[in-house]
């Protein structure tokens, strides 16, 4: 069975469908990138599968169990996390204050959790005291990233997290993707550039 099954969605804004029976199946640690033209449906995709927006018609399953119609709250809460695009951080937090808003429904201790994702996002260790509204584009990206991962998500959704980034902090962002991928995560990235879709997709 596969990790992430979005089957036959329908959905869009009010009464209009902008994404009509999109089918969509990924295995545990399998990174999927989903590319098209702006205006294609992309990143409403997204936000359906996530329970940012209610479906017309269509189910979403992870590990067998069915978000479909879910709030968005409750749909990460069972395993399945979603980045969007913009307005992905807290700016006035500093870098940890948003990766512990990330894990605010857990219980225990945080401080594991944060560590082990400073060990995998050092540039965001070193800046863990700085306002979040004061680091780059992909410094913010990727403390977006960290922060869904909180969580621990058997998915992680991201939209178009190289938008508008250097060339080198593109491949940064994509060596991260497949850092995330490698630890089990399954992992759906809604990117423009087909070249680097293909060549860090599985």
């Amino acid at each position: 069975m596969a990790t992430l099954q979005i089957e036959r969605m329908t959905g869009g804004y009010g009464r209009l469908p902008i994404v009509q029976e999109i089918s969509i199946q990924a295995d545990r640690g399998q990174v999927v990138s989903i590319v098209g033209p702006n205006g294609a449906g992309k990143s409403t995709l997204l936000k359906l599968a996530s329970g940012t927006l209610h479906p017309m018609s269509g189910k979403v399953h992870v590990n067998n169990r069915d978000l479909t119609g879910l709030a968005a709250n409750r749909v990460a809460r069972l395993g399945l996390a979603y980045v969007p695009q913009e307005r992905n951080v807290f700016p006035s937090l500093t870098v940890r204050e948003n990766l512990e808003m990330g894990g605010y429904i857990l219980s225990g201790d945080l401080k594991e959790r944060i560590k082990h994702l400073f060990d995998l996002f050092p540039d965001l260790s070193a800046a863990e005291r700085l306002r979040s509204g004061n680091l780059s584009g992909g410094q913010r990206n990727m403390l977006a990233m960290a922060r869904a991962l909180m969580l621990d998500p058997e998915v992680l959704l991201l939209d178009e997290p190289t938008a508008g980034l250097s060339p080198i902090y593109t491949d940064v962002v994509w060596q991260k993707v497949r850092a995330i991928a490698q630890t089990g995560t399954t992992v759906v990235v809604v990117e423009q550039n087909v070249d680097r879709a293909i060549s860090n997709s599985d």
